[in-house]
């Protein structure tokens, strides 16, 4: 009896164990992922196609066995019919709001949706059709992210300057409220430095090669805030985060605020044979105590902008000039502890 019983002890000690960790991928496929934490629950979503669904759960680390839902399905043909990309799900002003890029088919119209729910659950209650979310200049635009900071809202994007491929770059913008940009539109960032500039395509229908500044994310910490975006072509192993710093008080709007770094801040790792490091998130701990990158990202070169990228959480800590440090992407497999409770 006594042996059965240590036996048992020492089973549930390794469970207990075992629970407490994860390892990524979180789940075998999932580009562009974006979470939003509100009442104690994860609210995960990413890029499909066609689509926007929704996940929930209590700790992303346990993603792969969380509640799905889709809350939205594009139409058959429109505007906004095909190439879903991007969502980002989150609660503004006492309502839920999805973001969203979409086009007709065409690249080149492709330009930024939002969903607009009122209930306390973004799983429940009814997703209403917002409309375009634009600048008065109405060019093509993806990747939106939405921060309320200083008793403003603003938006962060990736878009073109004209109507022609081959160069993308991060505007911003005020807004009215989360639907509605009120602001002309300024230029933030634009490839600058070799690192941002790998983007050949060998493809008909595009040009022959694209400078790339998308997927932009707000972070703040203290007195810093800052947008860390992805930069050079997805379908490139030279995809990486790369860094603009601002102070929380300066003015958002001027561009000689924004201050890029000049070297990438996140990128493939050949030793832990993760590549195409981008498209990334953030998100804190249940407890509030630690800070975590959410980010996708290939196991192999090659592979590209395709159904191999999988999404991908560690956490990370912050230099003594208040700066973060992402480290290195974590090998695949590896046990890594679940975000602190």
């Amino acid at each position: 009896m006594r042996e059965s019983l240590s036996i048992l002890l020492f089973v549930f000690s390794f469970a207990n164990v075992f629970s407490q960790t994860f390892s990524n991928p979180l789940l075998p496929a999932g580009a562009d992922p974006y979470s939003f934490f509100k009442d104690g629950y994860y609210y995960y979503t990413h890029t499909t196609g066609n689509r926007i669904d929704l996940w929930k759960i209590k700790n992303l680390a346990d993603l792969k066995d969380a509640p799905k839902k889709t809350i939205w399905k594009a139409p058959a043909s429109g505007p906004y019919s095909k190439s879903i990309w991007a969502p980002e799900v989150m609660f503004i002003q006492g309502k839920w709001y999805a973001y969203f890029a979409a086009d007709d088919g065409k690249n080149e119209n492709h330009r930024m949706y939002v969903l607009e729910n009122s209930s306390a659950d973004p799983m429940l209650g009814e997703w209403i059709f917002k409309g375009q979310v634009a600048d008065k200049t109405n060019k093509w635009a993806i990747d939106g992210d939405i921060i309320f900071i200083n008793d403003k809202l603003y938006m962060v994007w990736s878009g073109w300057e004209g109507d022609a491929n081959g160069k993308q770059e991060i505007f911003m913008a005020t807004m009215k409220n989360p639907w509605t940009i009120n602001s002309d539109r300024v230029k933030i960032s634009s490839p600058k430095y070799d690192w941002e500039k790998h983007g050949d395509l060998n493809s008909a229908g595009n040009p022959p090669h694209v400078d790339v500044n998308e997927g932009p994310q707000f972070l703040v910490h203290n007195n810093k805030i800052f947008i860390i975006y992805s930069a050079s072509g997805c379908w490139t192993d030279f995809y990486a985060l790369g860094m603009l710093t601002a102070n929380v008080n300066d003015d958002f709007m001027n561009p000689l605020n924004w201050v890029k770094h000049d070297k990438p801040v996140f990128k493939s790792s050949v030793e832990n044979g993760v590549y195409a490091v981008g498209h990334n998130s953030f998100f804190k701990s249940p407890d509030g105590n630690e800070d975590w990158i959410l980010y996708h990202a290939n196991d192999k070169p090659g592979q590209g902008c395709g159904g191999f990228r999988s999404p991908r959480a560690q956490k990370f800590t912050w230099n003594s000039d208040g700066t973060p440090n992402f480290g290195l992407p974590v090998k695949t497999g590896v046990k890594l502890n679940i975000p602190s409770n």
